[in-house]
């Protein structure tokens, strides 16, 4: 990327001209990189490292990091990018075992490993030695100790800092800027450039302060005040904790984006002020899923924060690994926390030190991989920490500038088409402290681009002020689809099948963002209101705050039915399939349709999408309501058809609801494993006819068929589908139509079958 290249090759001029001019161990032989969060400083800063290495001057290069958790995934970063260029070490002594080795080495080190070796050491060979130091994220324990012993110590350095979120004098405590400590900045690559360039998402930041008797606190500025208001009188009631608790339950899957059963979506992150907060969200989170059928997986971690002076205003409380130094409570809900935890996943972890760090890792791992639904945090977790499945943080907690825009950052890694913009959830009054950090780590337009659209924009439009596009709202986009596509079945001329797709690909695309608003929810809730039932009215409007002229204003919005839409559904896969036949068959040369210019929203499709099992268990609840089959036929086959991954098991299901009493059928469950049965039966009595009518090679076939079913797709590389075909010579002009013939029928096969389970 341009703006890496940029900064490596600014930090690599400035060491070779100070070299010349003899001027290291200055603030002019140095200076830092601000390159926002997310932008990729890791490997920048390995590339810098990598190349300063190769400088023939340079004896030494030090990667230096702030904790061990950073060192770990350093390493294993580095090691990802080239396996033999760094040298971590376990301690101060194995770091000193490092400095003296003569190789070209990346040395990664923590800053208090290196702080330890530079107090216990009194004379080292490197300290007069021509070295390079790249320091990560440079801000917090950089400013301190180790930053004088350094200069102390070594006589001819060049130091650099990276970080996303720079010291200025706006947002420093003491003297000490990142500039000052440093040198001046080399490049920049912040927040709205690295948004318009799709390189990270911006932030869409709901103020969630619907709770009247907390309303002051939750607006406190004052840092004295709120550490005074951390008590179960004010922050910590246990109403206010139950009501936010609830509030994230309720609201977990709209956030997430897990609404569809089977959908996979997203997890999410809770930022709490203190061990305190986290204990009692965590008991209470624990108490409010006692009965549910399918509880939300939910993780803690947290450790001792010494109270270092802070450097800047909103630092996030450096946590390391150390236990012993945490009061006994604390200790205890930890290891209680833990223990649940390695109930769960069947592990082993403790809260020694070194089971506390292995504790880490593991959860680190777990949350990637989208295991643990929601983790609460104190400080850990909040920097440096990457996973892009991650994409909705709570917070109850007074960030600032730094703290602010770091812990934001959890959530807006690019994923995919679903992931339009990083969730963020605040129970306090964090909107003044969001625009003073956008504006100060970025620039005058900040606000624009970083942070997403209101409500509002996404129903009524909006002009986008960065790229001046106008942008539809959904009442337009549902307007339009209502007057030309009133009945998506008579869409035949290919050029309504293209308007159409652009259309509803805009409706998609909208309403995709839309699900993470509440109001949003609240709209779509109001659909199954009976505005007759006062009491249902009533107690509606107390869950979404409304008052009788916002009632009154949400029913005169028009939202399409669920049965609309999943007839658009339909007609919208029917067209992207019928696209796919129409360009192999290379048709497209008689038509004069451009479709170039049309995306297909297969992502935002997916994120909706409704696993069979859920489609089995409305087919058996239709069944009880209506009797009439050729009723339940046509909303089977409604349902199927607007599921992109179940189209091809339309017929399976008919067939199924054809052959079977469903009122001999007792519940879902049974309904589940009687589709199943019918479905491996079906599977096995048409791979038999398949082979039988195709003359095909018996056991090969089988072989085949199987290893497709288990990938859940058919494959043409390699020769294990010729070993299927009947004697003939590849010769033979009969040879290719044969074999293209059976792999289309086989491909069919697998993509009615795939999933089902059973043998062939």
């Amino acid at each position: 990327r341009p703006y890496q290249i940029a900064a490596t090759e600014r930090i690599l001029w400035k060491i070779n001209s100070a070299y010349q001019a003899k001027n290291w161990s200055t603030s002019d032989s140095g200076g830092y990189i601000w390159h926002t969060t997310g932008s990729g400083k890791t490997l920048t800063s390995f590339k810098a490292a990598r190349l300063a290495t190769e400088l023939d001057f340079i004896d030494k290069v030090f990667f230096v990091v702030d904790r061990k958790d950073l060192d770990f995934q350093t390493m294993k970063e580095y090691q990802r990018f080239s396996p033999d260029s760094v040298n971590g070490s376990e301690s101060t002594a194995g770091l000193k075992r490092n400095l003296d080795k003569e190789d070209n080495k990346i040395v990664v080190t923590t800053i208090q490993k290196l702080n330890n070796l530079m107090k216990g050491e009194g004379d080292l060979p490197i300290y007069s030695k021509q070295v390079v130091f790249i320091f990560d994220e440079a801000h917090r324990s950089q400013f301190g100790e180790a930053q004088k012993n350094l200069k102390k110590k070594f006589k001819k350095f060049y130091q650099f800092g990276f970080t996303g979120t720079p010291i200025f004098p706006e947002n420093a405590l003491g003297a000490e800027t990142t500039g000052s400590v440093f040198g001046s900045e080399l490049h920049s690559y912040v927040i709205t450039v690295a948004i318009r360039d799709e390189k990270v998402l911006k932030f869409k930041v709901d103020y969630n302060d619907v709770r009247p008797q907390f309303k002051s606190i939750e607006a406190e500025q004052d840092e004295k005040k709120l550490t005074a208001a951390e008590n179960k009188h004010a922050l910590l009631h246990p109403n206010r904790i139950d009501e936010i608790s609830q509030y994230i339950l309720n609201n977990f899957k709209q956030k997430t984006h897990r609404q569809q059963a089977g959908g996979k979506g997203f997890n999410a992150m809770f930022a709490v002020s203190s061990i305190d907060a986290a204990k009692v969200y965590y008991e209470s989170f624990k108490n409010l899923q006692k009965e549910s059928n399918n509880p939300l997986n939910i993780a803690t971690i947290f450790s001792f924060a010494a109270n270092e002076e802070q450097n800047a205003v909103g630092d996030i409380a450096d946590e390391g690994f150390e236990i012993s130094a945490m009061d006994s409570s604390a200790k205890e809900f930890l290891s209680e926390a833990i223990a649940n935890y390695n109930a769960t996943f069947k592990t082993n972890y403790g809260v020694d030190s070194s089971g506390f760090q292995n504790y880490y890792r593991d959860l680190a791992k777990r949350v990637k991989n989208q295991e643990i639904d929601l983790l609460i945090v104190v400080g850990m977790f909040l920097t440096g920490f990457d996973a892009p499945t991650l994409n909705t943080l709570f917070v109850d907690k007074n960030l600032r500038y730094h703290g602010l825009i770091q812990a934001f950052s959890r959530t807006n890694r690019i994923y995919d088409a679903t992931k339009t913009f990083g969730n963020i959830v605040t129970f306090r009054d964090l909107e003044q402290a969001t625009v003073d950090a956008i504006t100060l780590f970025g620039d005058k337009n900040t606000k624009n681009v970083v942070l997403e659209k209101s409500y509002k924009e996404y129903m009524e439009g909006f002009t986008d002020v960065a790229t001046g596009d106008a942008r539809r709202g959904y009442l337009e986009l549902v307007e339009e689809l209502a007057q030309r596509f009133p009945d998506p079945d008579a869409i035949v001329k290919e050029k309504d099948k293209k308007a159409f797709t652009t259309l509803f690909g805009e409706y998609l695309r909208v309403e995709n963002i839309l699900q993470n608003y509440d109001e949003f929810s609240g709209l779509k809730s109001l659909q199954d209101l009976d505005s007759d039932d006062l009491s249902a009215v009533e107690t509606f409007k107390a869950k979404h705050h409304l008052s009788d002229d916002d009632l009154s204003s949400m029913q005169a919005i028009k939202v399409p039915a669920e049965r609309t839409i999943q007839d658009y559904r339909s007609t919208y896969n029917d067209i992207r399939d019928w696209l796919r036949r129409e360009q192999s068959a290379n048709d497209q040369e008689s038509s004069n349709i451009d479709w170039d210019d049309v995306v297909f929203e297969v992502d935002l499709l997916k994120s909706q999408e409704i696993n069979l099992d859920y489609i089995l268990e409305l087919i058996f609840e239709h069944n009880k309501k209506t009797k009439d089959k050729t009723t339940l036929l046509e909303e089977a086959k409604r349902l199927i058809r607007a599921s992109l991954g179940n189209r091809a098991k339309e017929s399976l299901v008919v067939d199924f609801i054809n052959q079977t009493n469903l009122d001999n059928i007792p519940d879902k469950a049974s309904i589940i494993d009687a589709f199943f049965t019918f479905a491996q039966a079906e599977q096995q009595r048409e791979a038999r006819e398949l082979i039988s009518a195709e003359s095909l090679n018996e056991e090969a076939a089988k072989r085949y068929i199987t290893a497709s079913l288990k990938r859940e797709y058919a494959s043409e590389n390699g020769t294990d589908l010729n070993a299927i075909l009947p004697k003939m010579s590849p010769l033979n002009p009969q040879y290719l139509t044969k074999k293209q013939s059976v792999f289309q029928k086989i491909a069919t096969f697998i993509e009615k079958f795939k999933g089902v389970g059973g043998k062939v």
